[in-house]
């Protein structure tokens, strides 16, 4: 996400410039970049990101709802159990977003992270590791310098391909680190930046 100054008209704080709408101002003050340790969380943003590719952030935060809804609030082991039925009416769901290959890499990612889950005891104890457990903290003083992929996500996406999910490419993969707090991003002047 890009960022730059940003002052609202609803406050004077100083925000990262992408978040302009309500929704957006509400997303950038209370969760983006905040820690996340939750698997069903974390398995949320997964596939939140996943299904941004080629859209942008706003429109699936207007779908949040309904894709909790559809996906069982994100319960990974509901979601493994989906079936092409299942896909058939996801597909029909206009409240997110209908793209065949991204509903059915929502299913084929729940099985991954399952998988992930015996193995290593967590999905957050898996993808934590790639920010070595702790988050990146970065200082941008400009949105110029702020990067779509970094060698964590790099190294994120390519071991998230190996084990089979779909849709993590590096740059949905550090779209993620920042979602779910493995890199602050806020821009140094932003309010939050200090906070987190």
């Amino acid at each position: 996400m890009l960022l730059l100054r940003n002052v609202s008209t609803m406050d004077s704080m100083t925000r990262c410039g992408w978040a302009k709408t309500q929704i957006e101002i509400d997303y950038h003050d209370r969760e983006w970049g905040v820690p996340l340790h939750d698997d069903q969380k974390l398995f949320e943003f997964l596939v939140l990101e996943g299904a941004q590719a080629g859209l942008s952030w706003v429109t699936i935060l207007k779908k949040r709802d309904a894709y909790r809804k559809a996906f069982d609030q994100f319960d990974i082991a509901k979601v493994a159990r989906y079936r092409p039925a299942r896909v058939e009416k996801l597909l029909a769901n206009a409240g997110i977003v209908r793209n065949r290959l991204k509903i059915a890499a929502a299913v084929v990612n729940a099985r991954c992270a399952l998988a992930v889950q015996n193995e290593v005891g967590s999905l957050d104890a898996y993808l934590w590791r790639f920010v070595d457990g702790r988050p990146m903290r970065n200082a941008w003083k400009s949105w110029k310098a702020c990067p779509a992929t970094s060698k964590e996500s790099d190294a994120m996406s390519k071991d998230l391909r190996r084990r089979g999910f779909k849709f993590v490419g590096s740059t949905i993969c550090y779209a993620f680190m920042q979602a779910v707090g493995m890199v602050n991003d806020h821009a140094v002047d932003c309010f939050r930046h200090g906070e987190l």
